[in-house]
């Protein structure tokens, strides 16, 4: 193990402070704090894509539930009830009518600003006592662990016994 990686303690302290902060992202119950208090009822996988179409523009359905990594049916089901509301607006394609292409309203980019505020101002308050040398480094460091997340893959423990065989010898 080279210098600048962990010790086992210290990847155990990062795996528990990630499994703190996964579970606050994905808590419906904390995602429903921020809803209301921007005003604007929208579930938190309806969020994602509203900002994804926001953010990459007009997407057809299938391509947006691959850059969210949602199922499609779920995806689907999200958007038809972001289109409910009022925030997307879904087309047909015009050569192909299978294909359906999404697009924020002006009511879902508001919606999206108004939630945007509710997170910085959070935010704002949440790292009000950090120097910005330590928020430029939480930034980095953040980006560069995502980015990592997404570039190693998980490698099997095939060549390892399984905790039942070593009790077993």
């Amino acid at each position: 193990m080279g210098d600048d990686q962990p010790a086992g303690d210290e990847l155990d302290a990062v795996g528990r402070a990630l499994e703190a902060l996964f579970r606050l992202n994905a808590s419906r119950k904390v995602h429903a704090l921020r809803a209301a208090a921007a005003g604007v009822p929208i579930s938190a996988p309806g969020f994602v894509l509203l900002r994804r179409v926001q953010e990459d523009g007009p997407l057809p359905l299938g391509e947006l539930a691959r850059r969210t990594d949602m199922d499609p049916a779920a995806a689907g089901r999200q958007i038809r009830q972001l289109e409910r509301d009022g925030l997307v607006d879904r087309v047909q394609g015009p050569g192909d009518g299978r294909v359906t292409t999404v697009s924020v309203t002006a009511a879902g980019a508001e919606a999206r600003r108004r939630i945007n505020g509710v997170l910085g101002r959070h935010m704002e308050e949440v790292l009000d006592a950090w120097s910005p040398a330590d928020r430029a480094d939480l930034a980095r460091l953040l980006a560069r662990l995502a980015r990592d997340l997404r570039s190693v893959h998980y490698r099997t423990l095939a060549d390892e016994p399984v905790a039942s065989e070593v009790a077993g010898r």
